[in-house]
């Protein structure tokens, strides 16, 4: 029993900053705009954020500051895509290397630092439950932010006239300006706030995952985030299966190598990569069904004079 208690809290922590990246990403994506930065906007979030609580000792101002991170990087993107009509894909391809080396060069001073964690939040009465207790009510603040913003992005696009306003903006961003809608700046605000939550997404990498910076860390969670939005149908409840169901594979390796499965090392650490790939692949057969699932002005350049 505590094996596998320690199993699902790996898999949550493997989770969340998956959770965070992807739901800023489906918002983005809603909107019309694919931005594949989210790489870079996650890393610097970690490294910014990682710096801020080095030097204030406050979790929620690093928290803070990740967002700001991650938003100014999207607002880098959203800039040279929505005002100087930059192609997207090479724009946040472009987005994703600048936040590499930026973060690196950043980061120089903070490695061989250490933090000792953002803090678990025990619920009072809920947390002394047997088996369940520890695992949903014993957790760090990110982790119930991250279910919260499940909800709320839910609610938000689902049940409220901005998230109907948004959805239209992504499916006909013609007919949207036609109507008198501000097709620019709701993007332009929904590519900032997937840049916040990635920048979310990075700082619990970097404060609660893995205390500590390391150049790269992120290593390749931005583009299983931008999977996960495929995966997941552009549908914020699968989002949530999806990001818990990637954690899972992410920390089978270690699993693996404790239990003495005789894998070597580098192929079970290829396995999240390796399950994005065929995921993808599978998805990409049906296409009839990813085109009535996904925004149909995805992608595509909106010109204000037309």
């Amino acid at each position: 029993m505590d094996i596998l208690i320690a199993a699902i809290l790996t898999i949550i922590t493997a989770a969340t900053p998956l959770l965070f990246a992807a739901l800023g990403e489906l918002v983005t994506e809603k909107s019309g705009v694919l931005n594949l930065g989210v790489e870079g906007m996650m890393i610097m979030g970690a490294i910014i954020g990682f710096v801020a609580v080095h030097h204030t000792g406050s979790a929620s101002v690093a928290i803070i500051a990740s967002m700001v991170a991650g938003a100014f990087m999207a607002s880098i993107f959203a800039i040279l895509v929505l005002k100087f009509h930059a192609r997207q894909v090479p724009t946040g391809l472009a987005l994703t290397i600048f936040g590499l080396g930026l973060s690196a060069l950043i980061g120089q001073s903070m490695i061989g630092v250490a933090y000792t964690g953002i803090p678990k939040i025990a619920i009072p009465g809920l947390a002394s439950i047997p088996v369940i207790g520890n695992i949903l009510f014993n957790q760090d603040g990110l982790v119930y932010l991250s279910i919260l913003m499940v909800i709320v992005v839910y609610w938000f696009m689902n049940k409220t006239r901005a998230g109907l306003i948004l959805r239209a903006v992504g499916d006909s961003h013609d007919a949207a300006h036609a109507m008198g809608y501000s097709v620019v700046k709701i993007r332009f605000m929904a590519i900032l706030f997937g840049g916040a939550m990635a920048g979310v997404g990075g700082a619990y990498l970097s404060l609660a995952y893995s205390p500590l910076w390391v150049e790269g860390m992120t290593a390749g969670r931005g583009w299983i985030a931008l999977a996960l939005v495929v995966f997941a149908s552009w549908k914020v409840g699968r989002v949530l299966l999806g990001a818990y169901l990637f954690g899972g594979i992410t920390i089978l390796q270690l699993h693996a190598q404790a239990l003495g499965i005789g894998i070597p090392s580098q192929v079970m650490s290829m396995l999240p990569y390796l399950a994005t790939i065929l995921v993808l692949v599978f998805i990409s057969r049906d296409k009839t069904k990813i085109k009535l699932n996904s925004p149909a002005s995805l992608g595509k350049p909106f010109h204000e004079s037309r």
